[in-house]
């Protein structure tokens, strides 16, 4: 590789207490509750609009609840706050279906909640106008400036230029923890989840679907909703097609097609998930360019088999993909403190926990005991060594098995407005760093803010 000299350039900039680099499902929340807790707040994200994984990659969303069915324990709404009064803005506004119990498999998760990813992107970013955020659509931060180990500012790209976005605090949200690794932060790259694309699927029966593989003895999951109007309908199905074919399940395997699909309109699949194990991490561009392309590839073999395989999807069609690949992981950032498998499986809740979960995308294999939740404590989104920023949502959990609890959709959201609170309170209070922020001043706000902690675990001020 040969490199050149960039020479220095003056560029114009702009000044807040605290920036939020990437807009996808922790970043939104995370610039909310900054903005609300009274800090000039801005949220940079590289697309045209804000919702990350929630909208593009996943199949839905889920666990508000800890996992009560399975345990036969009592039915506790672990995560509220800012996610909670999001969903509820969404279902009024008809962009997703609410709370549904799933049917059929207790075991992995009791509740399933189905967007329209439009009406996701739109009712965020009017929540982010509302609260007084800055959004910067459209720009990437692609470089950072520092003084000794705190953040000065992020140097930005968009259509019109360079600018320098200066702030008190920062939260790297960006997914590939872009912001940590130009700051100088350590960091791993694992690669040890495959990439995804999830495409929306038109003219293709959601009923059909599961009556296909409920006939064929394949169907292990669904759920019940509203959908197009109606209630009770047909909204969440998942099953097994190599129980209806060997072969068929083999040729699902190698396409890596997630078999599971969401909606709530009629004739239509919000979500099916097509995932590619790069060789490589997904920071890689010439690698994930080529995975950009397999993965393309596969959702035209996966719609061709829809096709000639379920009834009434001979015209089915591609109707929306996202616009690039998307990450379960990208960089691991190291923290103050690192969460373990254990931690969580046992329900371990800290002197310093920011939320409580309950959700293991492991189980029934690996479950969190009981019915419980486990904590994630303040510092475990600390970047190590700066004095200024915090990384949150799937950059944060070494361990495979307890990032499998805490990258997950709700997690990320519920780890968002924790980080965003703490960023207003150390910007408006002048703190000299993350790590000066009481305790017992963060959690006042964050139960000010609607965020419920598990009654097991007395307030430790």
């Amino acid at each position: 590789m040969s490199f050149v000299t960039r020479p220095e350039k003056k560029i114009p900039s702009r000044e807040y207490d605290v920036v939020v680099a990437g807009g996808g499902t922790g970043g939104v929340f995370a610039a909310i509750a900054a903005a609300r807790g009274g800090a000039k707040t801005a949220l940079i994200e590289s697309k045209g609009y804000v919702g990350g994984i929630a909208v593009e990659g996943g199949t839905g969303i889920h666990s508000f609840f800890n996992l009560w069915k399975p345990f036969n324990t009592e039915k506790r709404k672990v995560i509220r706050g800012i996610p909670e009064e999001f969903i509820l803005r969404l279902f009024h506004e008809g962009g997703c279906s609410g709370h549904n119990e799933t049917i059929m498999r207790p075991e992995y998760d009791n509740d399933t909640l189905c967007v329209d990813v439009e009406m996701y992107k739109y009712v965020a970013l009017c929540m982010l106008k509302e609260a007084g955020v800055d959004v910067l659509l459209n720009t990437m931060a692609v470089d950072v400036m520092k003084d000794g180990q705190m953040i000065t500012a992020l140097v930005t790209e968009s259509h019109q230029g360079s600018e320098a976005v200066k702030a008190k605090v920062f939260i790297d949200a960006t997914g590939y923890g872009d912001v940590s690794y130009n700051a100088g932060a350590k960091y791993s790259e694992p690669n040890d989840h495959p990439v995804a694309n999830a495409m929306g699927i038109g003219g293709i029966d959601i009923d059909k679907y599961y009556s296909f593989l409920k006939e064929t003895g394949a169907l292990y999951e669904y759920a019940r909703g509203p959908r197009s109007g109606r209630n009770s309908q047909i909204i969440r199905v998942d099953g097994s097609w190599a129980k209806i074919d060997a072969e068929l399940g083999e040729t699902v395997k190698s396409l890596g097609m997630h078999s599971v699909t969401t909606t709530i309109h009629d004739n239509y699949f919000m979500f099916l998930k097509v995932n590619f194990k790069m060789p490589v991490s997904p920071t890689n561009r010439d690698a994930a360019s080529d995975a950009e392309f397999e993965i393309r590839r596969r959702q035209q073999a996966i719609l061709n088999l829809f096709r000639k395989t379920i009834p009434g999807a001979e015209s089915a069609f591609i109707a929306r993909t996202a616009p690039s690949i998307t990450i379960r992981r990208g960089r691991c950032i190291e923290c103050d403190y690192d969460i373990t498998n254990d931690e969580i499986v046992n329900g371990t809740h800290f002197l310093d926990d920011v939320y409580s979960y309950g959700f293991h995308d492991m189980a029934p294999r690996i479950q969190v005991k009981d019915g419980k939740t486990y904590g994630l404590p303040y510092r475990a989104m600390l970047v190590k060594n700066i004095d200024n920023l915090f990384a949150i949502g799937m950059m944060v959990t070494s361990d495979f098995q307890a990032h499998m609890s805490t990258r997950n959709t709700v997690s990320c959201m519920a780890m968002g407005q924790a980080a965003g609170t703490a960023a207003a309170l150390c910007a408006r209070q002048d703190f000299k760093g993350t790590r000066d922020l009481p305790y017992s001043i963060l959690y006042d706000a964050l139960k000010q803010g609607n965020v419920w902690f598990d009654a097991e675990v007395p307030y430790r001020g």
